[in-house]
């Protein structure tokens, strides 16, 4: 038996098909908002996917209406699509903050996935930039500041000189042109930015957290960080596959 999960993101959606033993067999990304062309429809008719494939379909979703287009593509069909957060989350994690409702499934999935290390911050460079704190095995909050990309895209956006640049790690000085200011301003004011904030949690709490990088930058950035730290671009997946495994 084979089982199918999906985190459906702002920018990408991760689609992974798993084994019995709930280990990744293969993963597939799309650019989110391509979803709505049948793709995935498509994805799921290919008889290397669809031989011994659970009809029970497990997703988070931070973009409602690519979910809704999803669930209504598969309507008539033999296959039944679940949302992460309709389900009774309480018997595998406890999430001790005000409006459970206002938290992304993506969130709750990363904090599930590396619930094992029991204390830890797991750091997700997405669209936004986001840090969430799972202390003796509770969630208990996070932190959301802008994403790197659409921080970059939003500023050349808005001004009619400042062109888009592509971030490079090899930032020895402050900026000689325009494009070497950018990349000084974005490279040095997300490693100021993560590691400040990092510390503001670690010293409120007192406690030794293992610190989980995952997303586009998590390489990126992983040298800048003050701490040690490890990357886990399938957490999220990890975690779907948790509840997939334990609650269906």
């Amino acid at each position: 038996m084979k089982f199918l999960i999906g985190d459906i993101g702002n920018t990408f959606t991760k689609i992974c098909v798993l084994n019995s033993k709930f280990k990744i067999l293969r993963s597939y990304n799309f650019e989110t908002n391509k979803m709505y062309r049948g793709t995935f429809l498509k994805m799921i008719s290919s008889k290397k996917i669809n031989k011994d494939l659970n009809p029970v379909f497990l997703f988070s979703s931070v973009v409602p209406i690519v979910f809704r287009n999803i669930k209504k593509n598969f309507k008539y069909t033999k296959y039944k699509i679940l949302e992460l957060k309709n389900l009774n989350l309480k018997k595998i994690i406890k999430i001790n903050i005000k409006n459970k409702q206002q938290l992304g499934s993506d969130r709750i999935a990363n904090a599930i996935g590396a619930k094992k290390f029991h204390n830890c911050l797991v750091l997700d460079f997405g669209t936004a930039t986001t840090f969430d704190v799972i202390k003796n095995g509770v969630y208990e909050g996070g932190v959301i500041a802008p994403g790197v990309k659409l921080s970059i895209k939003n500023l050349s956006k808005a001004t009619a000189l400042l062109p888009l640049i592509n971030l490079s790690s090899n930032q020895k000085n402050y900026g000689k042109n325009t494009k070497e200011a950018l990349n000084a301003g974005f490279v040095w004011g997300y490693e100021g930015l993560i590691n400040n904030i990092i510390n503001k949690i670690i010293s409120k709490d007192k406690v030794k957290y293992k610190i989980i990088l995952t997303g586009g930058f998590a390489f990126f950035f992983r040298k800048m960080i003050k701490r040690n730290v490890i990357i886990d671009q399938d957490i999220t997946v990890k975690g779907i596959s948790i509840v997939y495994k334990d609650l269906l």
